[in-house]
């Protein structure tokens, strides 16, 4: 199979039941953000410590899961092509996992700047690509059928990724950076 099929040189691509759709559609833009944090969990993933490395593969596959779902139009093509459902218990999970991490952390007494440690960044940039996938999906449902459980997910994942980002920087030994409002 090639990677190139030259069928998206006119500014189309096709969907996964094989419509054709602008590449500046909602579902596209929405699919595409998917995609872009699933690539910046990739990093994250290489940045973090091993025994996060599980848990960012399997947000990488539920990425990808939300990523097919974005990409039909409809629940019969999610059916046909045999699309997983994103279910309350991933959310309850990251949940989950967020409890865990916030038991061996400080109370947050202000807002914190992202940063300390390259891991920790990059977990900062993976929750503000987030909140932009976020609402690339919530535009999206305004006038497609979207799950949504789409959006409960991401809305999640970007607050597992913020406590994430300061799991990090802790096991590095690197404190919070409080924002300190000048004047």
């Amino acid at each position: 199979m090639k990677i190139y099929t030259r069928t998206g040189d006119q500014g189309q691509t096709g969907l996964l039941g094989g419509a054709r759709v602008a590449k500046d559609d909602a579902r596209i833009e929405a699919y595409g953000t998917v995609d872009e944090l699933n690539s910046h969990v990739g990093m994250l993933r290489d940045l973090a410590a091993p025994h996060h490395a599980e848990r960012l593969i399997t947000i990488q596959e539920t990425l990808f899961t939300i990523g097919s779902h974005l990409a039909s139009s409809s629940n019969e093509e999610r059916k046909r092509f045999k699309v997983p459902a994103i279910g309350d218990q991933m959310i309850s999970e990251l949940e989950r996992a967020m409890d865990e991490m916030d038991k061996e952390l400080e109370p947050m007494r202000s807002f914190i700047l992202p940063g300390g440690h390259p891991a920790a960044s990059q977990a900062h940039i993976c929750r503000t690509v987030c909140r932009r996938a976020e609402r690339r999906v919530v535009l999206l449902a305004a006038s497609s059928d979207v799950d949504p459980a789409l959006v409960r997910f991401l809305n999640r994942l970007s607050d597992y990724f913020f406590v994430l980002a300061r799991h990090l920087g802790k096991l590095h030994g690197i404190a919070d950076t409080p924002w300190r409002p000048q004047g």
